[in-house]
């Protein structure tokens, strides 16, 4: 039995709720059970300037963890002076995962930057980031062809993000924190709404895994990204 009682495929209670932010070009708060993160995009009128001339636009993401976003409270990392070996490496994932399924020339040389930052962390912090980043690009969007900034939405398809893993000898999707430190692999999977893989990161944390597993894992990831990839679209609706 897993420690939140859920059948091995099953998502924890997932959330996207659109425009929570005021002042963001587009926002979205998104929880994967005990997982809470808020996601803003913001327009800025100049793009990266490697990108000058050249009719792009860029998306580009930055992640945190709020200091009591866990059991005990962390440091905040701008006190250290630069961001943790994780946190770059979670927000150039978020980064990748959006852009993969971004019409870049539609933006114009212009670039969205995409805040996520964790509010409470209960295991899949950066899943569930690209799942809500997604809705607020696509607010983001929606807000600038209102304006007539762009006149077509530069999205392609939705992408979303899940976890999934080897606890107890179960392969199970979306790890909370219980399963997810004690897991004896544990991977994260980013799809597109067509059923593209845009990345996948796999660990065995013990014994090495299969390739029959591995392929368990993937079925298992599919099946809980076309679920939240239906919750997105409901939400941009």
């Amino acid at each position: 039995m897993r420690p939140s009682n859920r059948a091995p495929d099953q998502l924890r209670p997932v959330t996207l709720e659109r425009g929570v932010a005021r002042y963001a070009e587009g926002s979205c708060l998104v929880t994967f059970g005990n997982t809470k993160v808020i996601c803003t995009a913001s327009l800025e009128e100049k793009g990266p300037p490697w990108l000058r001339g050249t009719g792009k636009g860029w998306v580009t993401a930055e992640y945190s963890m709020l200091p009591r976003a866990t059991h005990e409270r962390t440091r905040r990392e701008v006190t250290a002076g630069k961001p943790s070996g994780r946190t770059q490496e979670i927000q150039r994932l978020i980064g990748r995962s959006l852009r993969a399924v971004v019409n870049l020339p539609a933006v114009g040389e212009r670039q969205i930057v995409v805040d996520c930052d964790v509010i409470q962390a209960d295991g899949g912090t950066r899943t569930a980031s690209i799942t809500g980043a997604w809705v607020a690009l696509h607010e983001c969007f929606s807000w600038m062809q209102s304006r007539s900034i762009i006149s077509l939405n530069p999205l392609r398809e939705p992408v979303a993000a899940v976890s999934c893993g080897i606890y107890q000898g179960t392969p199970v999707l979306d790890l909370d924190y219980a399963e997810d430190s004690a897991a004896e692999t544990d991977s994260n999977f980013v799809i597109t709404g067509s059923g593209g893989i845009v990345e996948v990161q796999g660990t065995a944390e013990g014994k090495p895994f299969s390739e029959d597993e591995f392929l368990t894992l993937l079925r298992l990831a599919k099946a809980g990204v076309s679920q939240l990839v239906d919750l997105q679209k409901k939400a941009v609706a």
